[in-house]
């Protein structure tokens, strides 16, 4: 029973297997002659469109409905000239200016700094090591030549006073006495001691009425010895407090003469300029400018800095200026012979790399023109491919630039 199902079912299938392939397959072929016929209409309108478009469109039609534009030999659009008109100029802000050959004043810009005078400067500092007992004077305090700055206690100007005490006496009796009659070798004895003893009270810091009060009997305690103002000026630094115990050589008081500063400029170690002794330049600090002379210049380059190092001289007479302040200064200079300059903001790099300018044909078309670059002169740069009287683009060329550019990009990127 169950054999003879089996072979039913299995003739049923190869009775009906065939019937569906053909049932499939011509299904197929009836999508195939619609889609076909579907095709063959299609192309049919698209030609009759492109007829009658063909008709409307001039000649040198790319078949894409845009006309074709002038190509290169490479087969790509070139767009060298630019147009812009007057709304575009004045938001771009582009400046045009006639080239002309000529002698050019210019600026060479360098950072500084204001230093005292350290020819009329004067830094007050103990001789012996010595303790700080009194100050009498204040920081910023203008000073005059002889009036006391600081007291001081030191063993060894104890020891010193002693000695030139001892010592005068003897040299006023015996100089009294004359050298026929104590003889030459006692007369010059007594001479040398009194003058070792001045002379060693002198390099301590002591001056010749602090000497003079030694002579005197009843004179206050040895050791003591005031340091006095060398020359006229303001109290710059004063490193020191009551009491302190400070070395021999270590700085107490500064004292600058400020109607004459020092200012010191940085030059790049690569500038070549030449800066005459007595050549001026303009100085500017805090918000104040005045005019400084070239005093000297460095032969070397600053370690620290790696800078050409340039001196000037700056008259300070109504204290406007104040040693430490930052000043910005500037080089003024003349070529020697007319030369063809642009700004450097009218220099731009061409698709080829190479520097062009762009000059104006007629009001608003600018075409690009390439240069060769000479020496920097300030903000200016001298060039050469152009002929004075030519109208340059000097400010704005990027915008100029950036229309040439635009004009030659194919959006459809043949």
């Amino acid at each position: 029973m169950k054999k003879t199902l089996i072979s039913v079912f299995v003739l049923s299938l190869s009775v009906t297997a065939p019937q569906f392939v053909l049932a499939q397959e011509d299904a197929q072929s009836e999508k195939g002659h619609e889609h076909a016929a579907a095709s063959a209409d299609h192309q049919e309108n698209a030609g009759q469109e492109g007829k009658h478009e063909g008709e409307r469109e001039p000649e040198g039609d790319d078949g894409h409905g845009h006309a074709q534009e002038e190509e290169t030999n490479d087969g790509h659009e070139e767009t060298t000239a630019a147009s812009v008109n007057v709304k575009q100029k004045e938001i771009a802000g582009i400046e045009v200016g006639t080239l002309e050959s000529r002698q050019i004043d210019y600026e060479v810009y360098a950072p500084g700094e204001l230093l005292t005078n350290g020819y009329t400067s004067y830094h007050v500092s103990p001789r012996v090591a010595s303790v700080v007992l009194n100050r009498h004077v204040e920081l910023g305090e203008h000073v005059t030549k002889g009036q006391p700055l600081v007291t001081l206690f030191s063993e060894t100007v104890a020891q010193a006073q002693a000695d030139y005490r001892k010592a005068y006496p003897e040299w006023e009796r015996i100089s009294g006495l004359g050298r026929s009659v104590v003889g030459d070798q006692r007369f010059n004895t007594a001479k040398a001691n009194i003058e070792a003893s001045k002379a060693t009270l002198f390099a301590y810091g002591l001056d010749a009425d602090d000497i003079a009060a030694l002579k005197a009997s009843g004179v206050g305690s040895l050791g003591e010895y005031t340091l006095r103002a060398r020359v006229d000026g303001a109290v710059l630094t004063d490193r020191f407090e009551q009491g302190q115990r400070v070395e021999a050589g270590q700085p107490l008081i500064t004292l600058a003469d400020e109607s004459k500063l020092w200012v010191e400029a940085h030059l790049p170690a690569s500038s070549d300029i030449v800066l005459a002794q007595g050549s001026e330049a303009e100085v500017k600090a805090a918000g104040r400018v005045a005019t400084a002379t070239v005093s000297q210049e460095a032969h070397t380059i600053d370690p620290v800095t790696r800078t050409r190092v340039v001196r000037l001289e700056l008259d300070n007479p109504e204290d406007r200026f104040h040693p430490g302040m930052f000043a910005d200064v500037y080089f003024r200079f003349q070529t020697r012979e007319p030369v063809l300059a642009v700004p450097e903001s009218a220099l731009m790099r061409g698709a080829d790399g190479d520097w062009t300018v762009y000059v104006e044909g007629s009001e608003g078309k600018y075409e690009p023109v390439e240069v060769e670059l000479g020496r920097s002169i300030g903000g200016l740069r001298e060039v050469s491919g152009l002929t004075p009287g030519k109208r340059v683009v000097f400010e704005g060329a990027f915008f100029v630039a950036s229309e040439i550019a635009k004009g030659g990009f194919d959006p459809h990127n043949h």
